[in-house]
């Protein structure tokens, strides 16, 4: 593909396969993403997610609060909608990720029976 890997740091390669390994409708967090790979933590993967991230499905590495990405909120939201990512509204009428059910544990390829359950 035309990522030009070889310019690309070894950890950044790293955090970018997990983000795409992530399925639709399903998110991980910054956290989440750096204990799968058993090195770094939630800085190192936003940052590679900030520099990088545009590559790869990038609304899918989220905050641990479920709130959108700062400046990309409506993008975000664009893409989760269209992918059946399950939302949730605040009292202060935001929305948010419902994160128990959108969260993804790294397990399969797929995101398992229950896509679509509210």
């Amino acid at each position: 593909m035309g990522r030009m890997s070889e310019e690309l740091p070894a950890y950044a390669e790293l955090v970018l396969e997990v983000a795409e390994r992530i399925p639709p409708g399903r998110v991980m967090t910054y956290g989440d993403v750096a204990e799968w790979l058993g090195e770094g933590g939630p800085r190192q993967v936003g940052r590679v997610m900030a520099l990088y991230g545009g590559a790869v499905p990038w609304w899918r590495v989220v905050r641990a609060d479920g709130v959108p990405l700062p400046g990309s909120e409506r993008r975000a939201l664009e893409h989760y909608r269209a992918e059946g990512t399950p939302l949730r509204g605040t009292a202060s009428g935001e929305t948010r990720l419902a994160m128990r059910r959108a969260r993804w544990d790294g397990r399969g390829e797929g995101a398992g029976g229950d896509e679509g359950h509210i």
